[in-house]
This record gives structure tokens, sequence and C-alpha cells, in this order.
């Protein structure tokens, strides 16, 4: 798919020398180093999408009165872009995040980027920063599209004018000493999303809200905070920014069911269809906090994963609440995790077939 807007391509006349490019990428940590360039791209209510431009990476200036630092009309995607062993480059489901980087604009009232100017975009970053993506085993280029509303106004009302932005990020391998279970907070304080709310679409204001709870999870002694339902407070829904797996003794995969309050991760959605491909009874559902805690204890929920673009796979190990704790698999990777995230991995960084058609070529 293909815009009918061209991107008009400015790259930068002062890139980073090739040394102090290799010097960042050999600890780029995660979204700390930032490639050379970015694409822009503006709307006009009068005009629709105009002017895509590929440029330097650069800081922006903005009006105080920007809609978006008033009333939060801002909406973004994650992405990865990997190297492949023949020296290329390719992209996982980038369709995926074109189409939810849509749905995110509509339910925030925003005009939606066409699907063919995001994917575009993407493909001539990509080429433009080739020699950002990092070659090492588990790293890859993580890229950040967002859209925000810009008309200068105080009013609430939906923005008449939007900036699309799209700029890149070395990113290394999360779990560099190996696949480390993290250690889970269950938060009945607060809440991520409510039926009706933002929770579907990827938005700042969510992380924004979640904030607090993290910090909480935090003091507690946890790497990341679980959201509960909101109105009974009782229901698994995400962990932090990302979907949860549970792994049943009777070969079932379990997720929490798509509400309205939860993000339809493409990652959750890869890991549906690769593991039917495993043989397992992979479903969406509804868990609570008493079947997770109980299962764990009769050993008829045996593993608890958590996914996302970042992190991958990522297994849940002590699970802490205001009551008390329990540990899952001994607080070690269990062997289902391991297999969904290697035959994941396998697939991005083309060392396993691709039976889906699930990666881009750049």
């Amino acid at each position: 798919m293909t815009s009918d807007l061209t991107i008009e391509l400015a790259p930068s006349q002062s890139p980073r020398s090739a040394e102090e490019r290799a010097r960042l990428l050999q600890d780029p940590g995660f979204g700390q180093v930032f490639t050379d360039h970015m694409v822009t791209a503006h709307y006009a209510a009068d005009r629709g999408w105009y002017d895509a431009r590929l440029g330097p990476y650069a800081p922006l200036t903005l009006d105080p009165a920007t809609s978006a630092l008033h009333y939060g009309q801002a909406i973004f995607e994650g992405l990865k872009a990997y190297h492949q062993p023949d020296g290329g480059v390719a992209l996982f489901r980038p369709d995926q995040n074109a189409a939810r980087f849509q749905r995110s604009a509509r339910r925030l009232a925003m005009a939606p980027l066409p699907q063919g100017l995001f994917l575009d975009s993407v493909r001539e970053l990509v080429r433009a920063d080739r020699d950002w993506v990092p070659t090492a085993p588990g790293e890859s280029l993580y890229l950040r599209p967002l859209q925000f509303a810009t008309d200068p106004f105080l009013g609430v009302r939906p923005g008449k004018e939007y900036l699309f932005l799209l700029f890149a990020s070395p990113a290394a391998n999360y779990f560099p000493g190996g696949v480390r279970p993290v250690s889970v907070w269950l938060s009945t304080e607060f809440t991520r999303a409510a039926p009706g709310g933002t929770g579907e679409a990827k938005c700042a204001g969510n992380y924004a809200a979640s904030l607090v709870a993290q910090a909480q999870a935090a003091e507690q002694g946890c790497d990341q905070v679980v959201w509960l339902d909101a109105i009974e407070h009782k229901y698994v829904e995400e962990m932090g920014g990302m979907n949860l797996y549970f792994v049943y003794s009777d070969g079932r995969l379990v997720t929490p069911a798509l509400t309205g309050t939860l993000l339809p991760g493409v990652t959750r959605d890869s890991i549906l269809t690769l593991a039917r491909d495993m043989g397992l009874d992979a479903v969406e559902g509804r868990i609570s906090t008493e079947e997770w805690e109980q299962g764990v204890a009769d050993g008829t929920i045996c593993e608890v994963f958590a996914c996302g673009t970042a992190a991958v796979v990522t297994p849940v190990g002590e699970v802490k609440h205001a009551h008390g704790s329990f540990t899952v698999t001994d607080n070690e990777p269990g062997a289902v995790t391991l297999k969904v995230r290697e035959s994941l991995l396998g697939i991005q960084q083309g060392t396993a077939p691709d039976p889906h058609g699930w990666m881009t070529r750049v």
C-alpha cells in the first residue's frame, strides 16, 4: 500500500560520522539515542494531509496555545525494524500498526493518517537511517510514529490542524543477561481504563494516567503494575503497557479478552496465531486475580507472561497484592514462555520461516 502524497526527501547535510554512530550503537539502551532523520506531515481541515517530508531530526517549535498541550489530542505507535541474516532489513507487521494508528485517531476525534502514508513514512525513514539498524542478536531499530493537534486555541473542541511525526531509536537487547521474570503489583486503587473510555486507543493520556500506579508498584518492590477491571477490580487486564498471557496445565493459553478497555496489541495478536500453530488451545477469556492465585497454588496455571513491542515476551515471576504475594514457575521462565518467545523472535530476526507473511522487507 502506497500513499498518493509523495514524501519529499531532504536528508541531513551533517549526519553523524560512522565512528560516532558505532560508539552510540555499542550500548543504545532504549529510547535514549535517536537517528539522523525524521518524517513529518501536516493536516489542515481545508487541505487534508500535505507537506510530507523526510528531513533531519530536529526540535519542534510550538505555540504556547498548541491545543494538544491543553486538551490531550495525542496518539502514538511503536514498531520495529530488524536486521536480517542476509544483511537486509525487515519490518514486523507494519500494516497492523498503521491500522491501529487510524483507530486511535478516530477515538480521539482526530484526522486519521492514510495507511499508505504511514507505511511510506516508515519505509523512507528506515532506508535513510539504514546504518542505524543494530545487528547484534536481540537488538532492533524502534520506530515511533505520533500525531497531535497543533492549532493554537483555548477551547474544548477537536483540533483542525495536526502534525504527524516519525522518528527512530536503536534499541538494545531487553534481556542482555538472559530472560528474567519480572515482579508485578496488582493495583486495586487505580484504574487504567473504563468501559467507554480510551483504553483501546494508544493515546498519550492513558500512559500519563498509569504513572502513579507504576510508581506505587515500584514502592512495593515490583517491576511492573498489573491493571484490573474498572468495575469490580478483580479481573486481569494488562501489565503496564503490555498484554498478558496465562499458560494452563491442560494446554490452554488464555489472554484477557478485548473489551474496549485493553489495547489490542500486535504482539498479542501474533502470539494467538503462533500458539495455535504450536498446537496450543489459544483463546481469549476472563481471568480473575483469585483464579490466578488459586491456579498457581493448585498447578492449573503453570506460567504467566506479558508481551509487547519493546520486550517481545516477558515472563512474570513474583506477584504481590495488598494481602500477600505468590510466585509463578518458581520465579523462572517457563518452557512455553520461552518457546513462544523463541518462535516470535525467529520470525522477526529472519532465522525462522515466516509462514504468515508478517515481515515486510525494506
